[in-house]
């Protein structure tokens, strides 16, 4: 019994560290409309969703115009402008 108890400890801490080690995944699904360089173009309901892809993403099939793929993505900021606080940039100047 310790040792089912001590197994099921472990497996709980190792999944709260893989579960809090990077960013959250997302899915789209579709019929892939456009295949262009880095772009992958698939529709989803009305909408069309462009995802990148790079030399490191894993494509398994033959991936074309008019199959349908499921894309797993995250989401990473690739810019961040901070607007400064013009109330506290005005009580730092008096």
């Amino acid at each position: 019994m310790k040792k089912m108890m001590v197994f099921v400890c472990a497996f709980l801490l190792f999944a709260a560290a893989a579960y809090a080690a990077g960013p959250r995944t997302y899915q789209v699904t579709g019929p892939v409309l456009d295949v262009k360089g880095d772009v992958i173009v698939v529709k989803k309901g009305s909408d069309n969703w462009e995802v990148a892809k790079n030399a490191a993403t894993r494509v398994a099939g033959d991936l074309k115009v008019g199959s349908r793929v499921t894309i797993e993505y995250t989401m990473t900021a690739t810019k961040i402008d901070v607007k400064e606080d013009k109330k506290a940039d005005a009580k730092k100047k008096k």
